[in-house]
């Protein structure tokens, strides 16, 4: 039994025998009216998703895949064969096996890929921009339950999720354990450190400072020319390049870049001062570039003040509270052991704050948090072995 939705009146209608939809391809539900935690309100909520698999008649082969914080619903090959961000990972015969499981990965409330986001127009047609409420991790799982009940599902095989998807799946534990039956945390921790926020709150500051942010109220601006102004992209090309250090670590930055300078140029510049770039600078100057052509600057602040804001034991008596509970839920938690943003003693931490008390199973990457990206099949086997079975 599946669903099929009807976007613009949010309806559902009941078939049998019918697929949830092409495998890999971006939908999207109206979940309706929404207040935040912190007392925003949106009279309609939209969550954009995409599927791979056939969910079973009784609900049983669910599982939730959670983005990281600039991460889209595409986490793999379907119908439209566009590469995802999880090839590997995610697929008939791979680890999260398409043939035997129902997979669904909602982009994340206050996203830019298909959910209700500030770039989303409000009734009258203008983009949401500053008047987005603030969000935070806890609202994005409970607008992702709406849609788990939409689908027909009542309980999650496994919730997991990397960096910010991490944050997201633990969430998911904490709020709703008895719609979780495993959760895997990987690279990611119970709560946010003071130097996590720190890094954090220097992106979004970028951004803000940039003289095209306009408050964050850039949709649609001009210049004094009349043509289309650009939106705060140097800020948010700024964020970026921060950001991307504290996901690479440093031997492999000084092994693939080391001191050399970019092609035909020369770092030591001339009596004018119009020096050229080192080739890690060219490689900073790429990474911004291209997440300022696909990503939207307001979803940046909003997620990463989402992600500032993560502490599974806020309202719950603080973690060892909050995870002591959740007995019923099986977990699985991994890091990437050149991790210097959420460094691995995290992920140690968290486990042993869980009543199982799981092992930490490792990726072993030189290249840094990103690891849970690059190099994720790494855990195949221990995921067939422990969740997958």
């Amino acid at each position: 039994m599946s669903i099929d939705f009807d976007v613009t009146s949010g309806q559902t209608e009941w078939r049998h025998a019918v697929g949830h939809g092409p495998d890999g391809v971006l939908r999207q539900f109206r979940t309706g009216p929404y207040s935040f935690e912190t007392g925003g309100y949106l009279p309609e909520i939209v969550i954009g998703y995409e599927t791979w698999g056939e969910l079973n008649r009784d609900g049983s082969n669910a599982v939730l895949l959670e983005h990281a914080l600039t991460g889209d619903t595409h986490v793999a090959r379907g119908d439209s064969d566009t590469p995802g961000w999880w090839d590997g990972f995610v697929g008939p015969g791979k680890t999260i096996d398409t043939d035997r499981f129902f997979v669904v990965a909602p982009n994340i409330l206050g996203g830019c890929y298909g959910t209700t986001g500030p770039s989303t127009p409000d009734q009258a047609g203008r983009p949401l921009g500053s008047r987005f409420p603030f969000t935070t991790i806890r609202d994005g799982v409970r607008v992702e339950a709406r849609l788990a009940d939409a689908l027909g599902i009542r309980r999650w095989h496994t919730v997991i999720g990397g960096s910010m998807g991490g944050a997201r799946a633990l969430e998911w534990a904490a709020e709703f354990p008895d719609r979780v039956g495993n959760c895997v945390v990987i690279a990611a921790c119970a709560e946010s450190t003071a130097e996590q926020i720190a890094f954090a709150q220097i992106q979004t500051q970028s951004i803000r400072l940039d003289p095209q942010f306009r408050g964050g109220d850039y949709y649609g601006a001009t210049g004094p020319d009349g043509t289309p102004a650009p939106g705060p992209v140097e800020g948010l090309g700024i964020a970026r390049r921060l950001a991307h250090i504290t996901y690479r670590s440093e031997p492999e930055m000084d092994l693939r870049f080391g001191r050399q300078a970019q092609h035909a140029e020369d770092p030591f510049g001339s009596a004018g001062y119009d020096r050229g770039r080192y080739q890690v600078e060219s490689y900073l100057d790429h990474q911004a570039s291209k997440l300022v052509g696909r990503f939207d600057a307001n979803s940046y602040i909003v997620l990463t003040e989402a992600l500032m804001s993560h502490d599974v034991g806020r309202g719950r008596g603080g973690a060892q509270a909050a995870l002591s509970r959740l007995s019923g839920v099986r977990f699985f938690v991994a890091a990437v052991d050149s991790d210097r943003l959420y460094w691995p003693e995290q992920s140690e931490r968290l486990a042993r704050l869980l009543p199982s008390t799981p092992p930490v199973h490792y990726i072993t990457s030189p290249i840094g948090h990103d690891g849970f990206l690059t190099d994720i099949e790494q855990l195949d086997g221990a995921l067939r072995a422990e969740i997958f079975t």
